[in-house]
């Protein structure tokens, strides 16, 4: 694959607020997916005071094609965890948390226990900090995504990050349908939903399209798209840079299939923006935030 295109210039990590975030996750002992998943917005989140804390961890019991997070056995659960993400929440002044973790098949409630009390921590400390969880699929069990749903987050985000065809070599333990199952499960609770797909892994226009139709059957409200970036020589190649036209065609064509948000561009994840998706999308009917 030739080299990046220049739409995939991404800002280079500088300035007072970009250390000013990295010294805070470092004081309170946190982890961030920006850092872990090597995200290309790093430099453009943390000048801006943001990043997205990754609790439960990090190291993954999943070994996925496209993630860079390191794969193997994770320590201890660290209990005082999710005090010092509401702590870090608080310091960065934070009016919409996002918190991701690693998948951790080695719980026996896949850890969502820890989510709940982060999600609670986060809430107690700042009681105006709206709250959006991307989390694993808990192996499809929908008792353990109970858990998490009765903390009441604001946004639960889990990723379908693929098309159907293409889901085995890139989430090697995960499930097309499985994944649509808990965020109609969360959907049918009364919560918001959102989710993401990579291009550039391979999928077809017409796979694409089923793909958006079959995750707005599952009534999903906002979904991301981007491009798919190979984090080292060991993970999936990357099939071909996404130009930003035909970012431009997906985003016409899901609002066209039915979301109310869809954030379409070659440097978006699922975390980019994440605020500002937020603001953009009209409830309708969603459960309420109890404060």
């Amino acid at each position: 694959m030739r080299d990046k295109p220049k739409w995939l210039k991404a800002k280079v990590p500088t300035g007072p607020e970009y250390h000013s975030v990295n010294e805070l996750v470092q004081t309170n002992k946190l982890h961030t997916v920006c850092q872990s998943a090597r995200c290309p917005n790093i430099g453009e989140c943390w000048t801006r005071g943001t990043a997205t804390l990754m609790i439960l961890g990090d190291v993954c019991t999943r070994s996925c094609g496209f993630c860079a997070i390191e794969t193997g056995r994770p320590p201890e659960l660290d209990l005082g965890e999710p005090a010092r993400v509401a702590d870090a929440v608080a310091k960065m002044g934070l009016k919409h948390a996002v918190i991701t973790s690693v998948a951790r098949d080695d719980l026996k409630d896949g850890g969502a226990s820890v989510w709940a009390a982060t999600i609670r921590a986060i809430r107690h400390r700042n009681p105006q900090t709206a709250v959006e969880v991307l989390i694993p699929d808990f192996q499809g069990r929908h008792e353990h995504l109970d858990i998490v749903l009765e903390a009441n987050p604001d946004i639960l985000n889990h990723n379908v990050e693929t098309v159907e065809r293409l889901q085995r070599p890139v989430r090697k333990t995960a499930n097309y349908q499985q994944s649509l199952n808990v965020l109609k499960h969360a959907k049918s609770q009364g919560f918001t939903t959102k989710s993401g797909i990579m291009l550039g892994l391979g999928e077809q226009p017409d796979e694409i399209e089923t793909c958006l139709e079959e995750m707005r059957e599952a009534e999903i409200d906002i979904i991301t798209i981007g491009q798919y970036l190979q984090p080292t020589p060991k993970h999936l190649p990357i099939d071909r840079w996404v130009t930003p036209e035909e970012f431009d065609h997906w985003k016409a064509f899901g609002l066209e299939t039915g979301f109310g948000v869809v954030e379409s561009a070659p440097l978006v994840r699922s975390s980019y923006h994440a605020e500002e998706q937020s603001d953009q999308y009209t409830p309708k009917g969603h459960k309420q935030r109890i404060a």
